[in-house]
């Protein structure tokens, strides 16, 4: 199985934390999609015939595109590859852009989940974050779209912030409750370099983060979610029993994806590829027949790291046999450089698979780049 990830990069307006490529303009949308079309074309061979499993709609702001240019892109997927029939179809969306006429039209393509850009359900963390949509806008989305028939949905949450207190965070957690909403996935609010938001922190117009903050934020978002019956499979990322992001649930498994449009990233297993984060420049490159990417093969020691620290983050946890299909004799390296955990109690080992602990969840990535080779 495969993924397909098509990157749009359009937004109406920049979010003050948001470090990913985009445009605030959409004078040239229609020949970026018309790029789109072209490269999907020029990279059919990418995924060797592979059946694509999943096809995710990433931005940006992919609900910025109207309904039939998502089916045209899905369109021609479809005619160059193997689809699985029930394949996972998720268009990224912002609240304000699934208004009646939207959903109507979305109906009408393949597209069968939503992830919806909530945030917070309190405007004036929506103002805060430069968000487009109001509170009210999020929930009526929601309905919106469980009332069209959609019930695969999963929205975005953020918590470590200077205006989130605790009181407001539970009350976010328990309108996502109140919504019937099946995947959640919640980040921790980080200060990029390069945005606005760094831009105010480094003139004392923001405090900076606060990392014990969004530490307890965390510790009652996992509790929160267990007393609802959601499972934690990865960091970030909450469902009900088989609600689970097939997509991501893939990327973190090493299944091989290909990336479409610009700053896409792609995978087949050896090699990594990324395309030129510059709209003109790609749309020029695609028109010539090029694709403007970078490419680099992975050593052993990159597929050991890579596996590490995707597997370590999720519920399924890292497996001591698989990391010697990799490089002989791994797992025993690894297991002397995980003692330091151990003894912590951050990480725990069953029948070969190493997870993280509640606690050693706080600590993921540093867990994670200590076990690196």
């Amino acid at each position: 199985m495969a993924g397909i990830y098509i990157h749009i990069p359009f937004c109406k307006q920049a979010c003050h934390y948001c470090d990913f490529h985009f445009s605030t303009s959409p004078q040239y949308k229609n020949e970026l999609v018309q790029a789109l079309v072209s490269e999907i074309k020029l990279q059919k061979g990418y995924l060797n015939g592979e059946t694509v499993e999943t096809i995710y709609f990433g931005g940006g702001t992919p609900s910025v595109l109207e309904a039939d240019e998502i089916h045209v892109l899905i369109n021609t997927i479809t005619q160059l590859h193997t689809v699985a029939s029930n394949a996972e179809i998720t268009l990224e969306a912002n609240p304000d852009d699934l208004d009646v006429a939207k959903v109507k039209a979305l109906r009408q393509t393949d597209v069968n989940r939503f992830s919806i850009g909530i945030q917070s359900f309190f405007d004036e963390d929506l103002v805060w974050m430069n968000r487009a949509h109001r509170a009210r806008e999020s929930e009526s989305a929601v309905k919106r779209v469980q009332d069209a028939g959609f019930e695969n949905i999963t929205a975005d949450l953020i918590y470590g912030y200077p205006l989130l207190t605790d009181t407001k965070w539970k009350q976010n957690l328990d309108k996502i409750f109140e919504l019937f909403i099946p995947h959640i996935s919640a980040y921790s609010m980080t200060v990029e370099p390069q945005t606005a938001l760094a831009a105010f922190i480094s003139k004392k117009k923001q405090p900076p983060m606060n990392d014990q903050q969004s530490a307890a934020q965390f510790m009652v978002l996992m509790q929160a979610m267990t007393d609802h019956g959601f499972e934690h499979y990865e960091i970030s990322n909450f469902a009900l029993p088989g609600k689970y992001s097939k997509h991501n649930s893939n990327y973190w498994q090493g299944v091989k994806y290909l990336g479409i449009g610009p700053s896409a990233h792609s995978y087949n297993g050896d090699v990594r590829q990324w395309n030129i984060a510059n709209n003109a420049k790609y749309t020029k490159a695609i028109i010539a027949g090029k694709i403007p990417a970078e490419t680099e093969t992975l050593t052993e020691n990159n597929r050991l790291n890579e596996y590490i620290m995707t597997s370590i983050r999720t519920m399924w946890g890292l497996d001591l046999n698989r990391l010697n299909t990799i490089a002989k004799g791994a797992a025993d390296q690894l297991q002397v450089e995980a003692r330091e955990f151990f003894d912590k109690e951050w990480i725990a080992e069953k029948d070969d698979i190493i997870y993280l602990t509640a606690t050693g969840k706080l600590y993921a990535d540093n867990i994670a780049a200590g076990l690196f080779f």
